[in-house]
């Protein structure tokens, strides 16, 4: 998993479901073998993240909450683990004119955003992004499959956010709602 922020402040905190109490992120392999979700993020330091293209100096934990400052350095921060079928749960809170995103299915060497699939995560009623397509709107596999609905909350609101990658099969839901549900071969 790659997450990144872009020019703003972009958070990741820990309310997520009972089954992963208190973990901002958190992942399960799609194998039979393995249904139980596993943390990617301890609520106290970095420990199994790296920064892409930089340092972590960008990246902060702040009682229990990963946060991304949107200030000049690495704004892209990884798993160390790699997944191949899985199902992430996140909640996030973006900020007026926020833009962030996950990546799946993306490399830690290059460039993500030209061999990987961004996930958009972004303040979809901002100001500053008044002419998106729907293809750029939040949920989005960003560029190439639009939501099939905008279920967004204000700036400022925490939401939640999971995905589902199985094979080529790809699925998100943003606040409960599944906005995409798609063939990646096929798109």
């Amino acid at each position: 998993m790659i997450l990144r922020c872009r020019g703003s402040r972009a958070v990741y905190s820990g309310r997520v479901k009972a089954l992963i109490l208190s973990i901002a992120l958190s992942v399960f392999s799609a194998s039979a073998a393995d249904k139980e979700f596993k943390p990617l993020f301890n609520g106290k330091d970095l420990t199994g993240w790296q920064g892409m293209g930089g340092p972590l100096t960008n990246w902060k934990v702040d009682n229990g909450v990963l946060s991304c400052t949107g200030k000049p350095g690495s704004a892209w921060i990884a798993t160390q683990e790699e997944y191949a079928d899985f199902e992430l749960q996140l909640e996030y809170n973006i900020p007026t004119n926020g833009n962030s995103g996950v990546f799946i299915r993306a490399p830690k060497n290059g460039a993500p955003w030209v061999a990987g699939l961004e996930i958009q995560v972004l303040d979809d009623y901002g100001p500053k992004w008044k002419n998106l397509k729907p293809v750029q709107f939040t949920g989005s596999i960003y560029a190439v499959q639009a939501p099939s609905e905008r279920v967004t909350k204000k700036a400022g609101e925490w939401q939640t956010m999971r995905i589902r990658c199985n094979g080529t099969q790809c699925c998100v839901w943003v606040n409960g709602k599944c906005i995409i549900d798609a063939k990646l071969d096929a798109l």
